[in-house]
């Protein structure tokens, strides 16, 4: 007879049962699919094949007699059940993990605080706001890179936290907002006459200069601040926004950038405003947390004070 689970009446059945009965492994690979989303992606993350993965998976399924994961074209997606049971699991197993790394309080000393974000923002903002926590004795390894890989890696298990420029999808990641950034139009003073109330004629003429082929700081601009649509092609691209910060102060042309990232060149006189509107651009970036992730005390130390300074930026 098919037993009843905390889903179906809402009392500790099941998963109650599982999580103290199976097997410690069938619990990490359940993990590792919650967290990466398929069979195939956390295959490699276990060491295993994925016909492994799959056999695993079913031999933890069998236990419950439900699904725990609903088979899509690409990946798998959680079935309620895999919420509770990643919820209950998560934090020993990180835990353990850590121990197992030689971390936690029986090594006693706890583990690196895998920290990622963009590679811009954590040069100007994060790393001088957490210089005090690293002097204190928190270890910190910190990856740059875009927002959707770095997210995927957070799911995975890779990071703890992950600043994000957009808010995770899903229920399985934890975030909050953590500032809003402003954009703003740039470019070397030699090129500020072209800076008029009209600024889409004044700057037609005038070099651009983005990370992307798509211009997406501009073009959103265009669209938002200015009501227009942005016809011009880039003069130069590059996928570094130190790098066009670099070739805007030496004249190449505009470009729209963070105001974080330019500030200094602006209170400086290297850099003239071009357009200064009411209301500008802003885009809110999110810190991300992989669950179980907190079992690490400087993990919510690195998040608290992330959180706290940023209300300065």
């Amino acid at each position: 007879m098919k037993k009843r689970t905390a889903v179906e009446d809402g009392t500790e059945g099941e998963v109650g049962q599982l999580s103290s009965h199976a097997d410690l492994n069938l619990l990490r690979t359940f993990l590792a699919v919650y967290r990466s989303g398929s069979f195939t992606a956390a295959a490699p993350l276990l060491g295993l094949s994925q016909p492994t993965v799959t056999a695993q998976i079913r031999a933890l399924e069998q236990q419950t007699g439900r699904e725990l994961f609903t088979r899509l074209p690409r990946g798998v997606e959680p079935m309620p059940l895999a919420h509770e049971l990643a919820g209950q699991v998560s934090g020993p197993l990180d835990a353990l993990a850590a121990v197992e790394a030689g971390g936690g309080p029986l090594s006693g000393h706890t583990a690196p605080v895998r920290l990622a974000g963009p590679s811009e923002l954590l040069c100007v903002r994060v790393l001088p706001a957490l210089a005090s926590l690293v002097a204190d004795g928190v270890q910190l390894r910190v990856t740059q890179g875009l927002t959707e890989p770095l997210l995927e890696e957070l799911r995975s298990g890779r990071h703890d936290l992950v600043i994000a420029t957009r808010r995770p999808r899903g229920r399985a990641l934890a975030s909050v907002p953590l500032a809003d950034e402003e954009y703003v139009l740039v470019a070397a003073p030699a090129w500020a006459r072209h800076g008029t109330d009209d600024v889409c004629g004044s700057l037609r003429d005038v070099p651009l200069v983005t990370y992307a082929e798509d211009l997406p700081i501009v073009r959103r601009y265009w669209r938002t601040v200015l009501g227009r649509q942005l016809t011009a092609r880039p003069a130069v691209t590059v996928p570094n926004l130190y790098a066009v910060l670099s070739a805007v102060t030496a004249g190449a042309g505009y470009s729209g950038l963070p105001r974080s990232l330019c500030q200094e060149h602006l209170d400086s006189g290297r850099l003239a405003l071009l357009h200064d509107p009411a209301e500008p651009p802003l885009n809110t970036l999110f810190l991300a947390q992989r669950p179980g992730a907190d079992t690490n005390p400087d993990v919510v130390r690195v998040r608290d004070r992330l959180r706290e300074t940023a209300r300065g930026w």
